[in-house]
């Protein structure tokens, strides 16, 4: 039996899992909670690419909607334009990167699809913003990040309470799971979507009991960098916390995260290479 949390089919080629990976986050918004992150001229989309893959990220994750909490609203034509004006740059230059697409719009996705080589989608919503979503997932044959959260960036912070957090999520994502296999979807990778409707203290008991997600048998992401859970914990800014994000990197690493999602791959891939070292 194959053990599919240990590969994934990107581009149709696969991807293997037995070593951690890296997501590079490139967020072309003005308004996304960590500065350092916000690209919009084409010299530092094609700087922060070229950085991210040099450093060692097997994939690019391009977002034109922040979802940070209260974020305000983009039309998906808005999101289209930002999404296609980096791809365009990004692809031009690197063609074989490994794209992933950052939105909760399945109009965004079929866009994306038919006019550029992208490999993924990285879907916040779980496919409860867009009923077309895992419907086009299914039709264009892209991977998919399967995401846990409630409501939408404007309400998901007051929707936070639950009886056991981490059976409910687990519940979750296995129905959501479930109804994506029958409709043919199988790469499948599930984030626990820390700091979307969680508290600060329901981030940790998700990240303590991370080990937990195995069960559902596919990959596990952790997006875990720069979040207010670090920061504010540590009554620090988004731009201080390159630390504590590599700190909660480790202890995703140590309960079966197979993709980080990060701002900083090159402090990631160090993260990761200490990991394997540690488990040899």
């Amino acid at each position: 039996m194959i053990n599919k949390t240990l590969q994934l089919k990107l581009n149709n080629k696969l991807v293997d899992l037995s070593t951690p990976i890296v997501m590079g986050i490139i967020n072309v918004t003005p308004d996304s909670f960590y500065k350092g992150s916000r690209i919009s001229s084409d010299k530092s989309i094609l700087n922060a690419t070229e950085k991210m893959l040099a450093d060692g990220a097997t994939i690019l994750d391009i977002g034109g909607y922040s979802t940070r909490p209260s974020a305000n609203p983009v039309s998906q034509d808005e999101e289209i334009t930002r999404i296609s004006t980096a791809l365009e740059i990004i692809l031009k230059k690197f063609p074989d990167t490994k794209i992933s697409i950052d939105t909760f719009r399945s109009g965004v996705v079929r866009h994306s699809n038919s006019n550029f080589h992208v490999a993924m989608i990285n879907d916040i919503s779980g496919g409860t913003l867009d009923d077309l979503m895992f419907e086009t997932i299914a039709d264009t044959g892209l991977a998919y990040v399967l995401m846990h959260t409630r409501g939408n960036p404007q309400t998901m912070q007051s929707l936070t309470q639950y009886e056991d957090i981490v059976s409910e999520v687990i519940l979750y994502l296995e129905k959501k799971i479930s109804q994506l296999h029958l409709l043919g979807v199988n790469d499948i990778i599930v984030d626990p979507g820390f700091g979307f409707a969680k508290t600060m203290e329901q981030n940790y008991i998700l990240l303590r009991k991370l080990s937990y997600f195995k069960e559902l048998n596919v990959p596990i992401l952790a997006g875990i960098s720069r979040k207010s859970m670090l920061y504010k914990l540590l009554d620090l800014q988004p731009e201080e916390s390159l630390n504590a994000t590599t700190a909660a990197n480790m202890l995703a690493l140590i309960g079966g995260a197979k993709i980080l999602r990060v701002h900083d791959v090159k402090e990631a891939m160090q993260t990761i290479s200490i990991f394997n070292q540690y488990n040899k």
